[in-house]
């Protein structure tokens, strides 16, 4: 197949795109949590009811989105249209989601929910036809590789502006401390550059090659998936350790404006530290895995994440601020060295799989795993509002030592242990660089002999799932 090379605006169009995907991702991960509790005004336990419940819904919309995108294309191409006609839409759900209507609590209850599903079902529209459009775009890994660089920087400047601008914005004095119109228009602004990143993505990109839907039948490609050991793992991980992340970052907020006693802006540079240390932790990730080997990196840095989590919960006491700082951008440091390995980690495991078989199964394999860190994502929200009920939380008043304590544990030790047993399910991952190269050699005989026999023919799509690895989230 000829390789087909990528301009500059192009793949900044590609990374726009990513940025409006994380406007949901980075809130969802840390704002929407504290934003239900102390602003809009839920109770601890119908909201962890309800992430539980909404987050079950993805069981079925991201196949079924899967599914319409295989069959369905246009004159635009396969993906693209999404992010012309349902940008707005999208934007308009993030902005919904962040409005507080002033009505009864139970009117309030039906408005979260409501919302909430929206929000997430437009996520879904838009976010599987974005994973797959770089597979349509060019054939070249490289240009794929470079184009998810792109991704990666675009996604973590969204995360930036979403821990910066929403806190400082909404607890700004103009607002004379209405959090509610405060948060609307913080995220009714993240909403709106959302919009304008998809729509740009739409116009700066182009679908280049044709896309080949997967033959083999569901029940055959899960059957497969089940008999790969390796990607069973991997599926543990990614529940383990989104939970254990997203609980951290649920609670961030929590911790510094209750424990630390901090104002808007401290608790937006608290929240900034730890994508800062993110940012960091990728670059530092791939300079050490050249020299070091991946899976150790990745099974220790999460026990290590373990031992610093206890460390931070008993050295780190309410006055002790810039401790706090420091011990909360060292874990965030450390629990992020993983991310780089984990998502290349998955093209891996399936060719760890055809080499097995002698069949691939790439297309399920990363929906897959993109369900169970949506799973993740939901466990640990059902779990946060849990454990805030339980610790006695009240919003917006003077917490006890007992809720104080709940919270330090939520951002320490609760996560910590989590991500120890990450580290502790990794000793069974075997695919090493060198046991890589010896699978990869095998696959590569196979499909060899395979197309010499003219029994197999490799499917494109499932091939392009495996080389945009890098840029999954």
């Amino acid at each position: 197949m000829v390789s087909q090379k990528l301009t500059r605006l192009e793949k900044i169009g590609f990374g726009a795109g990513d940025m409006a995907v994380n406007v949901v991702i980075s809130s969802m991960m840390l704002i929407i949590t504290f934003f239900y509790t102390d602003v809009f005004g839920l109770k601890p336990s119908d909201m962890a009811l309800m992430f539980l419940l909404v987050r079950i819904l993805d069981a079925v919309s991201d196949p079924l989105m899967g599914m319409v995108t295989d069959r369905y294309t246009s004159r635009w191409g396969r993906y693209r249209p999404y992010f012309l006609f349902l940008s707005v839409p999208f934007g308009i759900s993030v902005f919904l989601t962040f409005s507080t209507p002033d009505v009864d609590y139970n009117a309030k209850l039906v408005w979260a929910y409501s919302t909430y599903i929206f929000v997430t079902l437009m996520f879904t529209a838009v976010t599987i036809p974005y994973i797959s459009l770089i597979g349509v775009m060019t054939s070249d890994p490289k240009e794929k590789l470079s184009a998810n660089g792109y991704r990666l920087f675009f996604a973590k400047v969204a995360a930036f502006l979403v821990t910066i601008i929403v806190p400082w914005m909404a607890g700004a004095d103009y607002w004379e401390g209405n959090l509610a119109a405060g948060y609307q228009t913080a995220m009714g602004l993240m909403a709106g550059l959302a919009v304008v990143m998809f729509l740009f993505c739409f116009f700066a990109t182009t679908e280049r090659l044709e896309h080949e839907v997967e033959e083999k039948p569901f029940r055959e490609q899960l059957s497969l998936l089940l008999k790969n050991d390796q990607w069973l793992i991997l599926c543990g991980v990614c529940v383990l350790g989104t939970t254990g992340y997203v609980v951290r970052g649920s609670v961030a907020l929590y911790y510094a404006k209750y424990y630390l006693g901090g104002d808007a802006g401290l608790q937006s540079m608290f929240l900034s530290t730890g994508v800062g240390a993110a940012i960091l932790a990728m670059v530092a990730s791939t300079w050490i895995t050249k020299r070091y080997c991946k899976v150790k990196l990745f099974r220790f840095s999460q026990m290590a994440v373990g031992v610093l989590s206890l460390l931070m919960y008993f050295v780190v006491g309410p006055n002790d601020v810039a401790l706090a700082f420091i011990l909360f951008f060292l874990i965030s440091f450390v629990v992020d060295l993983h991310a780089p390995i984990f998502w290349s980690a998955i093209a891996e495991v399936v060719d760890y799989g055809e080499s097995k078989t002698g069949k691939r199964v790439a297309g399920l394999a990363f929906g897959g795993i993109s369900f169970c860190q949506k799973a993740g994502m939901g466990v640990a929200g059902a779990l946060v509002g849990w454990l805030l009920a339980y610790f006695e939380y009240e919003a917006s008043a003077q917490q006890s030592e007992f809720t104080l304590m709940g919270i330090v544990l939520m951002l320490t030790i609760i996560p910590g242990v989590f991500h120890y047993l990450v580290g502790w399910l990794m000793n069974r991952y075997k695919i090493t660089d060198d046991e890589y190269k010896s699978l990869s050699a095998v696959v590569q005989a196979n499909r060899k002999a395979a197309l010499a026999s003219g029994d197999v023919q490799l499917d494109s799509h499932n091939q392009h799932n495996a080389d945009m690895a890098s840029g999954v989230k």
